[in-house]
């Protein structure tokens, strides 16, 4: 994990905090450096964050939005990416996205608790 990108590792504790907007500003960065097939994967992982932004915000619709195209872009990660739980990311986003399409325009508490949080992968120590 010390090789990984600093803002890759200062991006996802301001996700996992729900400090949304942070986490998209600061893998934006990361993201407009990289050429590849990371840099698909970095926007999908921004996408997700201004999504739950926008959930956090009351904005559904642009939720459903952001959140429909970075799983899009994520998928195809699964199940892991530079030492992510890419498969649980995706997992409970579409635990979300299926609650904002049942709720319509009822009710939907979001506590940024409950939120998804993004996990490492732990790597087994070798021999």
């Amino acid at each position: 994990m010390e090789s990984l990108p600093p803002a890759l590792r200062q991006g996802i504790e301001h996700f996992n905090r729900a400090y949304f907007f942070e986490a998209h500003e600061t893998l934006e960065e990361l993201w407009r450096e990289t050429h590849g097939p990371l840099h698909t994967f970095y926007q999908g992982l921004i996408q997700l964050a201004v999504g739950f932004y926008h959930l956090s915000g009351g904005n559904r619709r642009g939720a459903r939005n952001q959140l429909e195209k970075g799983l899009e872009k994520l998928e195809g990660f699964q199940p892991t990416c530079e030492g992510i739980d890419v498969q649980m990311l995706c997992q409970d986003t579409r635990r979300w996205l299926d609650c904002l399409k049942a709720a319509g325009h009822g009710e939907l508490a979001v506590e940024p608790e409950q939120l998804p949080k993004i996990r490492w992968i732990e790597h087994a120590a070798g021999p």
